[in-house]
């Protein structure tokens, strides 16, 4: 899929159609851009129940933390 749309004089893009119901994103829902080189990477922020059971079998002990970093 290749869709393009233009910035507006008020910094705005109207994501394409095709995109939207490709991808099911809905109006106001929020996203996050993320800086990738010379371009930026937009995805959509998770709802907090999506999250659930992500980290399953995760290990609770050994990990590094802030306060062991010099």
């Amino acid at each position: 899929m290749s869709a393009t749309a233009t910035l507006s004089s008020k910094f705005q893009i109207s994501i394409p159609k095709a995109v939207r119901e490709e991808q099911c994103w809905q109006a106001g829902q929020e996203f996050v851009f993320i800086p990738k080189g010379k371009g930026v990477l937009v995805m959509p922020v998770p709802e907090f129940q999506q999250l659930a059971g992500i980290a399953k079998g995760a290990r609770k002990d050994g990990y590094r933390d802030r306060k062991d970093r010099y």
